[in-house]
């Protein structure tokens, strides 16, 4: 009678979380990421709810308590982190140092002037390193990954970084943000904080654009012109998942829109929400930004 062989059951290896996050799937991270979107908006909304009764705090323990089953900023951060891996076509700062290289903005290295880069939402410390030469990046965060990665808000960053930037990275992190008035003051924010002539850096996702029911890419242009950035490169491809911008700031005083204050209805039909708004101008503040920028 033959022998049978016998195979043993193989024990799984369970490996530690920097190693699995590598192997989770596109649509895995994709799914995390737009569910935390989602309850943060729902959180956001809230939380602005001015009501405070017993009602509006079960409904915040509740999308708190999902925010908690995914694992809340942290299991975010690890899936954002898996879309930079090599494997999945790298980080987009590869976007930006090509477009600086194309400036000759790296030849200030020769006079031994370094590039100050602000990278907002930074989930590796070291993504600018190959450029170690030419860019002194200072990395932030809302939650540090890294030592070298500054725990900090952006939209609470005080007064003293006034124009104190040559270059400012937010590649997703305008659609983390989730009140549409925040998002605006962040580009107000990156507008004040960078040096004359500087360079602000956007990328987002391309449903932002294309499928928003609220902003298109003649109105998020209209938006930045009215902001005085002055567009240098445009990067996206129909059927692609990201689009990306460089900008560069005027030294003028933004003028009002109404478009820009309040939500107008650019598509019907089945569309995303997201948008992007403006607080009414503070004609002070505007006009202080102008004599600052042109003491002359």
């Amino acid at each position: 009678m033959p022998r049978v062989k016998r195979t043993r059951r193989k024990t799984p290896i369970v490996l530690p979380e920097t190693t699995r996050t590598s192997s989770s799937t596109p649509q895995s991270s994709r799914t995390v990421i737009r569910r935390f979107h989602v309850l943060l908006k729902k959180r956001s909304q809230i939380l602005n709810t001015p009501t405070g009764d017993a009602n509006t705090a079960e409904a915040l323990a509740s999308v708190q308590h999902q925010i908690s089953d995914l694992g809340d900023l942290k299991c975010y951060q690890r899936m954002s982190a898996v879309g930079q891996s090599g494997d999945r076509g790298g980080g987009s700062e590869k976007v930006l140092i090509r477009w600086l290289k194309e400036l000759k903005v790296n030849s200030l290295s020769l006079k031994e002037i370094k590039v100050r880069l602000l990278e907002v939402g930074a989930l590796k410390p070291d993504n600018y390193k190959s450029c170690s030469a030419w860019i002194e990046c200072t990395p932030i965060d809302l939650r540090s990954r890294h030592p070298s990665i500054r725990e900090q808000d952006f939209l609470l960053m005080s007064e003293e970084h006034r124009s104190a930037w040559d270059v400012i990275s937010l590649s997703l992190v305008l659609n983390f943000v989730p009140e549409p008035n925040d998002r605006g003051r962040m580009l107000q924010l990156a507008h004040r904080m960078l040096a004359p002539g500087g360079y602000l850096f956007l990328a987002l996702p391309l449903p932002c654009l294309l499928n928003s029911r609220y902003l298109t890419f003649e109105h998020f242009r209209g938006l930045m012109n009215h902001l005085h950035f002055t567009e240098i490169y445009e990067k996206w491809r129909q059927g692609g998942k990201m689009v990306y911008w460089l900008y560069r700031k005027e030294d003028l005083a933004p003028s009002g829109h109404h478009l820009f204050y309040k939500k107008t209805v650019l598509r019907q039909g089945q569309r995303n929400n997201f948008s992007i708004l403006l607080k009414e101008p503070d004609v002070f503040t505007f006009q202080s930004i102008s004599l600052l920028s042109n003491p002359n």
